[in-house]
């Protein structure tokens, strides 16, 4: 790419950059929010230090002058597309790219869980709390004039208890957020960087993927320690299981889908059969057992020789 084109390209990435900022506080926030992260990869990536921040400044100006909170929330999505951007240019793996991405992303929401909890006397508790009643309020008058109250969430103890499930499940959704806004700012920043001529390492083929098998003894581990804890009073290890179970699970399913796509490779299937598999591994979670077997015995080798 010309330079002549090259800082036409980073001129509009600057503008979309401005425009994602200001929707921050729209309700398109919930879609907008997963796009930050991505202007700031692919201008970091592109331009060398002195006019990444040539180009970055006039938007953070910008921000501020309508208000203070954009400049705020502009930082705070720039760390990690500074840190994404950073490992482009060094041509590091892709996978080595989304864990960085992903760590920071995890250590800002914890970071500003903090400071809002100690600086801005955030309770997460009664912010929970509000959140689930404003939830479950259509659906409480729904059923109290249907007669469903009994059926869905009009008792005050069922909606006490999806509180508490809610705060034990905040740590998975931190994580989970964290991987989804690096996994969507690498899917988008690779093809929009080589568009630009700046090639960056793509992932491994998807056949390829092969999680650690300590997965499985973790996956037992949490397994033992649930039984242990179902009539105790312990919500400290009752929150490690409501956590680590469900990621280790979506973990298995990535595996089985994984060993889907082996498959097709090696028996010449259409590239949409692995993917529809995807379909049945999400609705029907025990099929995630084809991944712990996976990773537990030679089941891709096995399917080999009997091809040959």
């Amino acid at each position: 790419m010309n330079i002549l084109k090259l800082r036409w390209t980073t001129a509009v990435w600057s503008v979309v950059y401005l425009l994602l900022l200001l929707s921050l506080l729209t309700p398109f926030s919930i879609v907008t929010a997963f796009l930050l992260v991505l202007p700031v990869a692919i201008l970091f990536t592109a331009l060398n230090t002195k006019s990444f921040i040539m180009h970055v400044v006039p938007v953070w100006l910008i921000a501020l002058l309508i208000h203070p909170i954009y400049l705020l929330l502009a930082i705070y999505f720039a760390i990690p597309g500074i840190m994404m951007g950073y490992l482009y240019r060094k041509r590091k793996a892709a996978m080595q790219v989304l864990k960085y991405g992903m760590a920071v992303m995890l250590v800002e929401l914890l970071v500003l869980l903090m400071i809002s909890t100690a600086f801005f006397q955030l309770n997460l508790s009664e912010y929970v709390d509000e959140i689930v009643k404003m939830t479950t309020a259509p659906l409480t008058e729904m059923g109290v004039e249907g007669g469903l109250g009994g059926q869905f969430l009009g008792t005050e103890l069922d909606t006490q208890l999806i509180k508490d499930q809610t705060m034990r499940l905040v740590p998975f959704a931190m994580i989970i957020s964290s991987f989804l806004m690096t996994v969507v700012t690498h899917a988008l920043a690779r093809p929009t960087l080589n568009s630009m001529g700046l090639s960056v390492p793509r992932l491994k083929p998807a056949r390829e993927w092969m999680l650690p098998r300590s997965l499985i003894w973790y996956y037992l581990l949490i397994f033992f320690i649930n039984i242990a804890t179902v009539n105790s009073d312990n919500t400290f290890m009752k929150m490690i299981v409501a956590n680590a179970t469900p990621l280790l699970q979506i973990c298995f399913m990535i595996q089985a889908l994984s060993f889907f796509y082996y498959l097709a490779h090696e028996r010449k299937w259409h590239p949409i059969a692995p993917l529809l598999t995807a379909i049945p591994i999400v609705l029907f979670p025990p099929a995630m057992i084809i991944g712990i077997l996976d990773l537990a015995f030679p089941l891709r080798q096995a399917f080999s020789k009997n091809k040959r």
